[in-house]
């Protein structure tokens, strides 16, 4: 009888162990863990570089602008002279730092890198105007939503001041 009741008991102890304790003691860990202020890992929120698609988007998107912007008789003489080449790498990494990308700019800053464009050729609101339009005919080109086309261009827009040297 000592027999069978052991070959009962032992089989209850563990069952009671590893389905009643294991549980409840693995549930009070998660609870310490969160009063302590550990809070559950949230994905990160994409950038919007990442949003758009990433350097294929960003390639199309600068090849597109320089496009449209080198066909405008209005603005295209700003580009006069310019190794458009050396010009699509700088305003693709550019754009791929403030977008939140991989940053590899390394050129002036907006002011410095338009300042001879003011003093000496009048560029002007006018011709950032055209430039914002150009950019917002190719998100357009480029399926970009109408939300996304807002946060661009109020991107761009926020360098107004020093891209005219105000």
């Amino acid at each position: 009888m000592e027999q069978q009741l052991t070959a009962f008991i032992y089989p209850l102890i563990m069952f009671f162990i590893l389905g009643v304790v294991v549980p409840v003691w693995l549930s009070n860990v998660a609870d310490k863990a969160h009063s302590l202020g550990e809070k559950p890992k949230q994905p990160a929120e994409k950038s919007l570089y990442d949003q758009l698609g990433g350097d294929a988007a960003i390639d199309a998107a600068v090849d597109i602008f320089y496009r449209r912007v080198l066909s405008d008789a209005y603005i295209k003489v700003f580009f006069e002279g310019t190794d458009m080449a050396k010009q699509a790498v700088k305003q693709k990494a550019f754009l791929t730092m403030v977008f939140g990308g991989p940053n590899s700019y390394t050129g002036l800053d907006m002011r410095e890198g338009h300042k001879h464009l003011v003093e000496k050729m009048g560029l002007n609101a006018s011709h950032f105007e055209h430039v914002l339009a150009h950019l917002r005919s190719t998100l357009a080109e480029l399926g970009v939503g109408e939300e996304k086309v807002a946060e661009i261009i109020a991107i761009a827009d926020s360098v107004r001041d020093d891209v005219l040297n105000r």
